[in-house]
């Protein structure tokens, strides 16, 4: 009898054990289940890019630049290969990575305009290189806040958002 009570109690450790474990596992974020390629941003202000994904990789990039959009092209667990609007690639570890939407003033400066269209009361405009907050997109622009000041933008201008993305 004795011998019996011990087995009960161990399977009702083991049992607990077990269930400590799986609830305490991290579960996968967003940018972990999405598949790419997809945008995010460079959450830090300092992010590297490396040759493989992992530290033993040598850097080939240095950003210093917080919320320049990049495109995921591949995942490895803490790790995403990327492309960045000059066109380079490598891995940048994924915790350095942000799901914030922005995106980068591409070819001359645009005109932030009132609403989404082209003959809209124009209330800034944005030099190329520009990174803004994009907030919602449909149909060929996005609305733009760059620091508070906030207008619509032509996709086409815009690095960092697919054609004919919707964004809510």
């Amino acid at each position: 009898m004795y011998k019996m009570f011990g087995i009960k109690r161990l399977g009702y450790y083991l049992s607990l054990l077990l269930a400590v474990v799986v609830f305490a596992m991290p579960q996968p974020s967003l940018a972990e289940v999405r598949n790419p390629p997809y945008w995010v941003s460079i959450a830090a202000g300092q992010a590297r890019m490396r040759t493989g994904p992992g530290r033993s990789f040598p850097a080939t990039w240095l950003y210093q630049r917080r919320d320049l959009p990049v495109r995921v092209l591949e995942i490895y667990p803490n790790w995403r290969k990327v492309e960045d609007p000059d066109g380079a690639k490598g891995w940048i570890q994924s915790n350095l990575l942000s799901e914030k939407r922005t995106a980068m003033v591409r070819g001359g400066v645009v005109a932030m305009r009132e609403a989404p269209n082209p003959s809209a009361k124009i209330l800034w405009r944005a030099a190329p290189g520009v990174i803004g907050r994009v907030t919602k997109c449909q149909s060929s622009y996005c609305e733009f806040d760059v620091l508070g000041k906030i207008g619509y933008v032509e996709i086409a201008s815009l690095w960092g958002i697919t054609p004919g993305e919707a964004i809510d």
